[in-house]
């Protein structure tokens, strides 16, 4: 899927952000959530190992700094412009993101449940944090990002309705996303728990 996305020449017919973006929430929307549901409790979750590092909420808190930090238009220049930079900024992406989908749903099954509730917390953050983001990048009346635009961004849109969109691929996509991850969650907890009694 990522694949598709980064290296086919559908983001080279989009604006430049909107294709940024695109790529962005193929990340952390889609690639992270499906590669954690693969790894949670099997030999290579790592909240198995380390279940005490991997809290959701300072997981929550990490990814924030780092999806902010990098819509910063400094370093957003710097991902847009060189190739260690986007590798650098979609890395960090993708290995934030898992920190915070495995927090949530990774480690011992018999002690998800009591995960649950703080799993619950992190990725309504998350979903929080992104939607955030996402309108104010579609809301702002001024291009944040100057580089990269001469008068138009591609497909027919200037730099501040590229941006606009992107934005709204953010605040749904992102936004979205964590918010179901959070519902699975909450669902599991609402469903009767059944224990098995040793009978001696």
């Amino acid at each position: 899927m990522l694949t598709l996305v980064w290296c086919t020449s559908l983001l080279d017919a989009l604006p430049a952000f909107t294709a940024h973006m695109l790529m962005h929430m193929s990340v952390v929307a889609v690639a992270a959530p499906l590669i954690a549901i693969g790894l949670a409790g099997s030999h290579f979750d790592p909240a198995l190992r380390w279940a005490w590092l991997l809290a959701p909420l300072p997981a929550s808190a990490l990814e924030l700094v780092i999806v902010w930090a990098w819509h910063a238009p400094l370093l957003h220049h710097y991902a847009r412009h060189d190739a260690i930079g986007k590798t650098l900024e979609q890395g960090s992406f993708l290995l934030a993101s898992l920190l915070v989908w495995l927090s949530a749903c990774g480690g011992e099954r018999s002690t998800r449940r009591l995960r649950a509730g703080s799993g619950i917390a992190g990725l309504l953050m998350t979903s929080m944090h992104m939607t955030l983001l996402g309108a104010l990048l579609a809301l702002t009346p001024r291009t944040l990002y100057s580089h990269g635009h001469a008068h138009t961004a591609g497909g027919g849109l200037d730099a501040l309705q590229d941006q606009h969109l992107g934005g709204v691929i953010m605040l749904l996509a992102g936004g979205i996303s964590y918010a179901i991850g959070a519902l699975w969650l909450l669902a599991g907890l609402l469903r009767p728990h059944v224990t098995r009694e040793l009978r001696i």
